[in-house]
């Protein structure tokens, strides 16, 4: 019964040792009971990265590392060992990128190349490169935002000292000023638009009036007989060319009257005889009126 009891504690015991270590493997991501590929990846810095790391292929874990190879000489690339899914292909060309999240966890992911028709093998080698994360380039930015800072201190002080002189209160004070005016001269300018608004009824209706005149005095236009009354223009200016022709020509009296000096000369000769026989008829009546009243002649 005693060494019954012994076996079975035994037997307890390598299951337990059993189930730690594959337990141990699952947790570290290691595949037991399927089948993998081995792959080497190159790299000249692994930044922390460690067995059990995941591996990712377009965001699907597809392995993990099992190994990693430091070369103490430095002379040859440190090679990490991951143990891919025989499932998974990888196309020549691809690259594995060290890639940090926000926790500083690390993780493998497989770039996989163009040209799916071409494989590697199982043993290969594939390149290794290492990815910035956030951290990363805030590290990198950290000199810069260091030369900043100083400046920074200056910038606020120049700002401060701004800000205490008097000068920016009564700037404010006359801004506040202003927006008060434009207030005012906005809300007049409302008042005059509504009252512009009110008279344009009125105002479109003497448009439409003045435009319906316009109308009439164009139809009123072109009513008129333009061919006529131009045509009784140029009759008028024949008759008056006609009359002018004949002035000039000396035809008629008034031909004559214009165009002989003799008849002028007799005629104002004639106009100052009559003149001057009025004049003497005005002096001298008794001349040419006889009056008797007792039967006496007067000379």
């Amino acid at each position: 019964m005693k060494n019954i009891k012994e076996i079975k504690i035994a037997l307890a015991a390598i299951l337990a040792i059993v189930v730690l270590f594959f337990g141990m493997n699952f947790l570290k991501g290691l595949t037991m009971f399927r089948g993998s590929n081995i792959y080497y990846v190159a790299f000249d810095d692994i930044s922390g990265l460690t067995t059990s790391s995941p591996i990712y292929a377009n965001g699907y874990q597809v392995g993990v590392v099992t190994a990693i190879n430091y070369d103490y000489s430095h002379q040859q690339p440190t090679l990490a060992l991951i143990d891919v899914n025989t499932n998974m292909r990888v196309p020549k060309g691809s690259v594995a990128e060290i890639e940090s999240d926000m926790l500083g966890n690390l993780k493998l992911n497989l770039k996989l190349g163009p040209n799916p028709a071409e494989n590697l093998h199982p043993g290969d080698t594939i390149s290794g490169l290492l990815k910035q994360g956030a951290l990363d380039k805030a590290a990198a930015l950290m000199p810069t935002i260091e030369k900043i800072i100083p400046k920074l201190d200056s910038i606020m002080a120049s700002i401060n000292t701004l800000l205490a002189d008097p000068a920016i209160a009564q700037t404010l004070h006359h801004t506040e000023k202003v927006t008060a005016d434009l207030t005012t001269t906005t809300r007049q300018l409302n008042t005059l638009i509504g009252n512009v608004n009110q008279q344009l009824p009125e105002l479109m209706g003497k448009a439409q009036t003045t435009l319906a005149n316009a109308n009439e005095i164009t139809d009123n236009l072109k009513a008129l007989d333009l061919a006529a009354t131009k045509n009784q223009i140029d009759q008028t200016l024949a008759n008056v060319r006609t009359l002018t022709e004949q002035l000039n020509s000396g035809n008629g009296t008034m031909g004559l009257l214009l165009n002989d000096p003799e008849l002028y000369r007799n005629l104002t000769t004639t106009m100052r005889e009559a003149d001057s026989l009025l004049n003497d008829l005005r002096q001298h009546p008794s001349r040419y009126i006889n009056v008797s009243v007792f039967g006496k002649k007067n000379k």
